[in-house]
């Protein structure tokens, strides 16, 4: 994605039941850091006791050997994040610990709640307030109000009252849970790890770095049980809900070595690039990708098309997403510390540049005038994605839709503001056939929402009511 302040995913969560739990745990984390630079942390379960260490930064600067050391036993959560709802602090990082009658319960989420206003309303009803900005903290306390005989009823009962994307991992003192939302918006999945014990993450790909084998996606609706007697209980929700697998995840967020409903991610978006080069052709020398996400759609097009394909930029592997940064200054100076173009590639070629997606595109122009300045002669860009049209309120900041790049613009003029020669997007009927899933969720492409929607509901918006600001 070339807009350093396009789409944000929200989360990566890991779990773990076995030995070595806390850094199992890490090297999950590490595994997902793509979906979140905000900050992580992981809680572990030991004799009753919870404990937990979280902060602000990467990984791998979050967590050092006396971090790891000082959590103790064989169950864990872990969780990496981006704000979608909630601005990046120390408070709001997450496994959130609290207290509740039934004892300690750490929550994780990856995922947005499309009725965070309502449930919040109803726990100032009932005399509750919240300390943080988050959405998940909301399902937290729904949880420590929640009757039922154990922590799969309370959870169960839970889901069946919150609307949105939700892929969660639980700690308490009966182990460690997992949970997915009724339409299954974002992935989840556990295995079984080699060594002894059993994990679960937000991606295949964390799993196999955590040493798992036999993976299972946790269908959605589900909850799982684990604790070192293996797989407890697994209950459902039973709700009546249309599978909406966000296509966004195969489009951009998740990691391309990850399998998500049967389908390897990077063969997806080979086929992407692919039959965008069946829909939208071009004239060029070169088909050059934006690293690192546009990398497998590039070579389906290059394939295609039989243009060669070539590296026009090199990327600073030591700077994370800049996206990912939550002010639009840090976006901004983020991308020119990101790329390098390559002169020697680029000067005096005809370019197909290729990119996963352009949500707000406010950087793209930046890219482009790059491989301007590098001497690129035309500079065609091709969109492995529709267009976005619609904000997303299921877990993918993308701002509102007045932020939309290609919101009342039509090619042309969006060719023009960008400083491109051409500009085509791939089409939805493409995007459905590479993909090859029945029940996707294209919402921020064709509007039509799976689940009912607040529209005038806002990130910023909840944190202000969650301060006593609205």
């Amino acid at each position: 994605m070339i807009g350093q302040q396009e789409a944000k995913e929200s989360c990566g969560v890991v779990a773990v039941v076995g030995e070595e739990a806390a850094r199992l745990s890490f090297f999950g984390l590490f595994a997902l850091q793509h979906r979140g630079q905000e900050s992580a942390g992981i809680a572990t379960l030991d004799e009753g006791n919870i404990y937990l260490h979280k902060d602000v930064g990467l990984v791998s600067q979050v967590f050092r050997d006396q971090n790891l050391a000082g959590l103790k036993g064989n169950m864990a959560i872990g969780h990496t994040r981006y704000s979608t709802t909630g601005r990046p602090s120390a408070r709001n990082a997450q496994p959130l610990l609290i207290d509740t009658q039934y004892g300690p319960l750490a929550l994780g989420h990856n995922g947005n709640i499309a009725n965070a206003p309502e449930l919040r309303n109803q726990l100032l009803a009932r005399g509750l307030g919240l300390m943080t900005g988050s959405d998940s903290e909301l399902l937290a306390m729904m949880l420590a109000g929640t009757h039922g005989a154990n922590w799969t009823e309370r959870i169960l009962s839970g889901m069946r009252s919150w609307i949105g994307a939700f892929s969660l991992v639980i700690l308490t003192h009966e182990g460690v849970f997992a949970a997915r939302d009724p339409w299954g918006f974002r992935p989840l999945a556990w295995g079984r790890i080699a060594s002894g014990g059993y994990a679960v993450a937000s991606e295949t790909s964390a799993l196999r770095v955590m040493g798992c084998s036999e993976l299972e996606e946790i269908p959605p609706g589900m909850v799982l049980h684990l604790t070192e007697h293996g797989v407890v209980e697994r209950g459902h929700a039973d709700i009546q809900a249309q599978t909406a697998a966000c296509s966004f995840e195969y489009v951009y967020f998740s990691r391309p070595d990850s399998v998500w409903n049967g389908k390897n991610i990077h063969a997806v978006r080979r086929k992407l690039g692919a039959l965008l080069a069946d829909e939208a052709p071009a004239e060029a020398d070169l088909v050059i990708p934006v690293p690192d996400s546009s990398i497998a759609a590039a070579i389906g097009f290059s394939q295609r098309s039989g243009i060669s394909f070539g590296e026009g930029l090199v990327k600073n592997r030591y700077i994370g997403r800049t996206f990912i940064e939550p002010t639009r200054a840090l976006r901004q100076q983020g991308v020119a510390l990101k790329f390098s173009p390559l002169r020697e590639t680029l000067e005096g070629a005809r370019i197909v540049l290729v990119d996963d997606s352009i949500v707000r595109g406010t950087t793209t122009a930046q890219i482009i005038a790059l491989c301007r300045r590098a001497g690129a002669r035309e500079i065609h860009l091709r969109i492995a994605s529709p267009r976005i049209l619609y904000p997303c309120y299921m877990g993918v900041d993308m701002g509102t839709k007045s932020d939309l790049m290609a919101v009342g613009r039509n090619l042309s003029e969006i060719t023009k503001i960008l400083g491109a020669d051409s500009i085509a997007y791939l089409s939805i009927e493409g995007l459905s056939n590479a993909i090859g899933v029945d029940g996707l969720c294209k919402a921020c492409f064709d509007g039509n929402y799976p689940i009912p929607v607040n529209e005038g509901f806002q990130k910023e918006c909840f944190e202000c009511v969650s301060k006593g600001a609205l």
